[in-house]
């Protein structure tokens, strides 16, 4: 007898405390609580082997293949943690007798990119910025774009500080249609270019990512009907921080840049010029005892942060 989307639905709540086992590799995972929903399938923290992990399971079987795809391919690109890693791949059988898809990956533990910038300053910014852009040229280069990037599928975690991906659901191969999206990150959505998966799609993606940092509560695109390039640079102006990366992210929001590395060398170039401007600023006032300063760039750019983000592209 086929079951109704409520049914369904039910028959998918894990409840803390239920085991879930594999059909195939009969490895048994505790239910903690659930992460989070996506378009895809639900994800929840699970326990294995005295170990956390994270399990996503669907009905969309289909998808499902994909995403475990997209990851196996991430974990191929030398040198790069561009995703969770994938731990299993297998079925469950419910008490009802219903099969469902799951996988499971590395449980990525930290904060979000808004919360760790409001405790730890604007100096993470630009870091932050670079780290992003150093792995979506690895994404890009092994011939796929990140599609659906936006402040929900990042993580900051620690030790150094790692802006890290933990939902790979919306990759997309170059040339395709982009497969999920969010409207506000969408440029899409906003009048300014096509869903077509390119580099230039996820750079207006990330650009978005920045302002929602400091617009939390987000905004929608103006009634008038044309481009929103105006509106959306009036709102990059308005951000103090920001001011070190207007061209920048302008240039960004209109497809200026055909890869990331474009993008992340101009950055790396704000960088450069904070760094000279700290150390000349700092040998000229080297005279007044107790006055030297160690923040100088409006954007809160600082050695220290930089040399975080060196550490972080090693490791």
């Amino acid at each position: 007898m086929k079951m109704n989307q409520a049914e369904k639905k039910h028959d998918l709540l894990l409840k803390p405390g239920m085991v879930l086992k594999g059909k195939w590799h009969n490895k048994r995972y505790v239910i903690k609580r659930k992460l989070g929903n996506g378009a895809i399938g639900t994800v929840y923290l699970c326990e294995v082997g005295a170990k956390l992990a994270a399990l996503k399971i669907s009905d969309k079987g289909t998808s499902m293949t994909v995403e475990v795809n997209v990851l196996k391919s991430l974990q191929k690109v030398q040198g790069s943690r561009l995703g969770p890693y994938l731990l299993d791949v297998d079925d469950w059988v419910s008490t009802y007798g219903n099969t469902y898809s799951f996988y499971v990956m590395e449980y990525l533990d930290g904060q979000s990119i808004s919360t760790f910038i409001k405790d730890n300053g604007d100096v993470w910014v630009g870091v932050f910025m670079l780290q992003l852009l150093e792995d979506l040229e690895q994404l890009h280069q092994s011939g796929w774009v990140f599609g659906d990037l936006k402040q929900d599928n990042l993580i900051v975690t620690s030790a150094p500080p790692r802006l890290r991906w933990v939902d790979v659901g919306g990759t997309t191969q170059i040339g395709r249609a982009i497969k999920e999206y969010t409207e506000f990150y969408d440029r899409g959505y906003w009048g300014m270019g096509t869903r077509k998966a390119e580099p230039s799609y996820d750079l207006f993606s990330l650009v978005m990512v920045f302002l929602n940092i400091y617009y939390p509560r987000r905004f929608v695109r103006s009634k008038s009907g044309s481009p929103s390039d105006k509106q959306l640079f009036k709102k990059i102006d308005d951000v103090k921080v920001l001011a070190p990366y207007r061209y920048i992210l302008k240039n960004a929001l209109i497809g200026n840049y055909q890869s990331s590395a474009e993008m992340k060398a101009e950055v790396m170039n704000v960088v450069h010029r904070a760094q000279r401007k700290t150390r000349s600023q700092r040998q000229a006032k080297a005279k007044t005892a107790n006055k030297v300063p160690f923040l100088i760039e409006t954007a809160g750019i600082t050695l220290i942060a930089f040399i975080y983000y060196l550490i972080s592209i090693f490791i």
